[in-house]
């Protein structure tokens, strides 16, 4: 493992820049490797379904698939956290994606063996879900180590809407790199594009990078002061728990199948317009937020994007309308976009440098969580009550999380800047002395 961070060389009176991020030649060099990553990452993620469900012919090995990636992730992420704190974040992500590279490269030679190579592919995705658990908090928390606090929040907005830009171009990428050359041939550009991640990491440079403070006590009582910091602090509970439940409660992704089968009758070719309806919906308004980012009223304009989220959904599960469905699944992408930018920005500035690894990692759990068990919600609430009935739950509940945790969170409700949850978070800790 890497030595140390040394201490940023920048004091702290010197005047943040507030101009355009992407002049920021380590933030560029940042967002090109997280883009091929990402990309890498998507590719892969549609191969191996579809390789496995082709060679097995059983829905269950899909749900084997997800598992495989997810309990490696879900149990290495606390000490992951505390790492990330201790150790250069550059080369934790760089290893992580090396090791993502050799994941891919096994991938590549399993993918000769037919059905026999389906145990292999499991346990080459358990490998790859430990590498998850490590570059997830780390790629969270290196990013204010690269630009000035006052282009944090146009830097995230950037930064996510690239992100969910590959998102959305990786999966076609993956179907047309395996209708070329099937999986041999996906797998080896996956692995091509972690190397160049790794490599192009060499580029950044962390001129924001705080000083490291020398451990003390054992790795489970450092995460545990992580996690005293957390709950002390209503702002950064507040913001990951409203993410978490909002999501859990509201989602309505797992259920587009059967919406589009049975309420819409739109077929498979409506299915992936109603899911690029979402995606167009995020990377447009972060394409907006990138240029023009928020930095007033930001307590309520996250709850009221929530709201927005939840009413969007709501109006979805109602509609009979295929133009309909599609236009509130984009209004919830894009105010899910808002709500996602402003929830991590709040917790960057909230969080200092030395404690963001271990924050990002229960941030990270508190995500995955909720997307993982929402997608279980959905299916079983799904099953129990009707598609529709389950998705007109999930609206209301939703609008119900958002009232109650304006109410219980007051502090998170009144956030007018960024700069202010980084004060408040600041005298929370100097009263907690």
């Amino acid at each position: 493992m890497a030595p140390p961070q040394a201490p940023s060389s920048v004091s702290p009176s010197q005047p943040e820049r507030t101009g355009s991020v992407f002049r920021n030649g380590g933030f560029t060099a940042f967002l090109a490797a997280r883009m091929v990553a990402v990309v890498a990452t998507q590719v892969q993620a549609v191969v191996v379904a579809w390789q496995v469900y082709d060679l097995t012919r059983e829905p269950l090995a899909l749900a084997w698939v997800g598992l495989a990636q997810f309990l490696p992730m879900l149990s290495l992420l606390l000490p992951a956290g505390d790492l990330i704190d201790r150790f250069d974040r550059r080369r934790i992500l760089a290893a992580s994606w090396s090791v993502g590279a050799l994941c891919s490269a096994l991938l590549w030679w399993l993918s000769g063996h037919g059905a026999s190579g389906v145990a292999g592919i499991y346990a080459v995705l358990v490998l790859y879900g430990c590498t998850r658990a490590f570059s997830g908090p780390a790629l969270q928390s290196l990013l204010p180590q690269i630009v000035p606090r006052g282009q944090l929040a146009q830097a995230m907005a950037a930064n996510s809407m690239l992100m969910r830009g590959a998102a959305v171009g990786g999966p076609l990428l993956g179907g047309l790199l395996y209708a070329l050359g099937g999986g041999r041939l996906t797998y080896a550009v996956c692995c091509a594009c972690f190397v160049l991640g790794a490599v192009l990491l060499r580029r950044v440079a962390v001129p924001h990078a705080g000083p490291r403070v020398q451990a003390q006590g054992t790795m489970a009582e450092r995460f545990g002061a992580g996690i005293t910091f957390i709950r002390t602090r209503p702002i950064i509970l507040g913001t990951i728990s409203l993410d978490l439940f909002a999501v859990l409660l509201g989602g309505v992704v797992a259920l587009l199948p059967i919406y589009a089968q049975e309420v819409l009758h739109v077929g498979p070719a409506g299915l992936g317009a109603l899911r690029s309806a979402m995606a167009v919906g995020e990377v447009g308004m972060g394409l907006l937020l990138s240029v023009r980012p928020i930095s007033r009223h930001v307590g309520r304009t996250m709850f009221a994007a929530v709201a927005v989220f939840g009413a969007a959904n709501l109006v979805f599960a109602l509609s009979h309308w295929f133009w309909l469905s599609c236009l509130m699944l984009g209004i919830a992408g894009a105010a899910d976009m808002v709500s996602v930018n402003i929830r991590g920005t709040l917790v960057q500035f909230s969080t200092p440098d030395a404690m963001r690894g271990r924050v990002n990692a229960v941030n990270m759990l508190f995500i995955g969580s909720s997307n993982e068990l929402g997608e279980f919600r959905a299916g079983t609430s799904a099953a129990w009550l009707g598609a529709v009935q389950a998705a007109v739950l999930g609206g209301v509940c939703t609008l119900g999380v958002v009232a109650a945790w304006m109410k219980v969170f007051p502090l998170l409700r009144r956030v007018d800047r960024f700069e202010e949850a980084a004060r408040v978070s600041e005298a929370q800790g100097l009263e907690g002395r």
